[in-house]
Order: structure tokens, then C-alpha cells, then sequence
């Protein structure tokens, strides 16, 4: 049972979790998963209900593009399939992993997202061209399952500075494409820790409602926001969110 004064922090944490899933395509499992894990949830719980959150949160930023006609179909299928089935894949192994190898993964996974995010000026990403090739997007796609099925996260952290950076999608469509494989792969993975009877759905779907409604309103005004100050944000984010994940991972171990 949730302690009543746990909601209020559910409720701030997730809008601006979700605030930073509308914004750069994330799914909201950089902020879900460490506060449940803060709400004392075991390991294995806290991650599994974080991509209960998750799916809400990324449903509300997916149907708001997709209304605004800025998905391209070829590229959202390829994408979005990749990461369905990833995640199906990687979410029945998790659950052979102790708890301490589940977190040193998540931070190993900072540690790359605060090395791999970079600032780079819109005009210089609307130069590039609009999509990568659906396989190498697929690829991409895979990354989501990863993260999704044995961490909690969305990946959108991975995938938009990968397809941004070396894919050359501006920076914006890439954040469409991320939402896309994020509402995926967090579904499969939500489906799987279901049949497990892991995590906390009530309490996932709590934290993902309300952050569904900060994602939709951000992710309307996308192209408003202005991304370099974001990412150098989420990046120091990224630092204290290892420096968490590496000391409970080291406690679990030399427990």
C-alpha cells in the first residue's frame, strides 16, 4: 500500500518527468525508476514498474505527434516493431539477474548517456536529412528493447543522441522517433513483467497518468523549447542519477 505522503512526490516527480519525455523523447524511466527505488522498492519491482509508468507517459507524446502528422510511417513502423520485440526478449532475461547486476547495468547505462548527450545547433541538425534507413533504425529500435526489458527505461536517452549524432536526424525528429520506440518497447516489457507478476502496476499507472499529461503538453510545443540548454540539463541529471544507481549496486554486492 502507497503511504499517503509518498503521492505528492509521485505527483511532482511525474510531471516533470513527463515534462522531459514530451521535450526529448524520453519515456520517463531516467526519473521513475530512481524514485522508486527511493520509495524503497526492491530492485527488480522498481524496474519493472517503472515501464508501467513509462507506457502513458510515451502514449500521450506518440498520439500527440502522430496527430500532428510528424511521423513518418516507414520509419515509426521500423522503429517501433524493433523495439516490441527486443523488449519482449530482454524482459524474460532480466528476471535471471541479481539485483546488483541490474543496477551496475543501469549505471553503466548514465555514465554513457552523460558522455553520449550533446548540444548541437538546430540549424545545424535541420541541415541533415529527415530519417535514417528503416534497418539501421530498427537497430536503433533494439537499443529501446534493451533498456526497456532489463533496466526499466525507455532508452530515449540513447536513441536520440545516436540518431541525431551519427544517424544525422535533426534533433526534433529524432525525439518523434525515440517517443515511438519507447511507447513500444516499454509495452512489451510491461506485458512480460505482468505475466511475472513483478512490479507495482497501480502504482506505475499513477506515476505514468500524470506524467502523460505534462508529456502531452510538451511535446505539443516541441519545436518552442530550446534543446541545447535541455540536454546540457538532463547530462548533469544523468551524472547524480549514476552516482545513486553505482552506490546501491555496490551495497547489494557487498551484502
Amino acid at each position: 500500500m502507497l503511504p499517503w505522503w509518498d503521492v505528492p512526490i509521485l505527483i511532482a516527480l511525474g510531471l516533470l518527468a513527463g515534462g522531459l519525455a514530451g521535450l526529448l523523447g524520453i519515456g520517463g524511466g531516467l526519473i521513475f525508476a530512481p524514485l522508486l527505488l527511493w520509495l524503497d522498492l526492491p530492485p527488480h519491482q522498481a524496474l519493472a514498474t517503472s515501464s508501467f509508468a513509462i507506457v502513458p507517459t510515451a502514449l500521450a507524446g506518440t498520439v500527440t505527434h502522430l496527430r500532428q502528422g510528424q511521423v513518418p510511417a516507414r520509419s515509426g513502423v521500423a522503429i517501433g516493431l524493433a523495439a516490441f520485440g527486443s523488449a519482449l526478449l530482454f524482459g524474460g532475461l532480466a528476471g535471471f539477474a541479481a539485483d546488483w547486476i541490474l543496477l551496475g547495468m543501469q549505471t553503466v547505462m548514465y555514465v554513457v548517456l552523460a558522455f553520449c548527450v550533446r548540444a548541437r545547433a538546430e540549424a545545424e541538425a535541420d541541415e541533415q536529412p529527415d530519417d535514417a534507413p528503416a534497418p539501421v533504425l530498427a537497430g536503433v529500435g533494439c537499443i529501446a528493447g534493451w533498456t526497456a526489458g532489463m533496466l526499466g527505461l525507455g532508452g530515449g536517452l540513447v536513441m536520440v543522441p545516436l540518431m541525431s549524432g551519427p544517424l544525422s536526424v535533426p534533433i526534433h525528429q529524432a525525439v518523434r522517433l525515440s517517443t515511438v520506440a519507447v511507447l513500444c518497447s516499454a509495452s512489451a516489457a510491461s506485458i512480460q513483467f505482468v505475466h511475472e507478476g513483478r512490479g507495482v502496476p497501480l502504482m506505475g499507472l499513477l506515476l505514468g497518468g500524470v506524467a502523460a499529461l505534462a508529456a502531452q503538453w510538451t511535446a505539443s510545443r516541441l519545436d518552442r523549447f530550446d534543446a541545447v540548454m535541455l540536454v546540457r540539463c538532463l547530462r548533469g541529471l544523468a551524472i547524480v542519477l549514476a552516482i545513486d544507481s553505482s552506490r546501491r549496486a555496490l551495497q547489494l554486492w557487498l551484502s
